[in-house]
């Protein structure tokens, strides 16, 4: 299982490379993430260890396929609880997103998809993007 930290950077990678396999550049990784370049590379090896992404030193970051689907977890994650705090505690959909991102963590499976049939199976958060599904 991938510590929290490890999770956001993953996040982060699928982000930036738009859901791609594209290379992002530790330097943009870096920025996005607001660590030092150092910290961030140090991620990196931890996360290539664990075969979750392609790292190419001073060219840049991937996501394995297994890394995809683990950043595309945490995003589903995080989307269904924004949906969860708007539809069912009243939040509004501006005052989620930080909440969701503590939430996306607990990411147990029979917990995720127990809150994604509770909510009916939503295909969009409060801000209107995709929740992936299970698959």
């Amino acid at each position: 299982m991938e510590t929290p930290a490890e999770q956001n950077h993953l996040k982060a990678i699928f982000k930036l490379s738009n859901a791609s396999k594209r290379l992002v550049a530790t330097s943009e990784l870096s920025k996005y993430m607001k660590s030092k370049p150092s910290s961030v590379t140090d991620m990196l090896q931890r996360l290539a260890g664990k075969r979750l992404v392609n790292y190419i030193r001073y060219k840049g970051v991937s996501l394995t396929d297994k890394g995809l689907k683990k950043a595309i977890q945490v995003v589903r994650c995080h989307r269904l609880w924004e949906v969860f705090l708007v539809d069912q505690l009243s939040f509004k959909w501006d005052e989620v997103h930080e909440i969701a991102e503590y939430l996306e963590h607990i990411n147990h499976p029979e917990l995720v998809n127990r809150l994604d049939q509770f909510l009916g199976y939503p295909s969009r958060d409060p801000h209107g993007d995709i929740i992936p599904d299970a698959n």
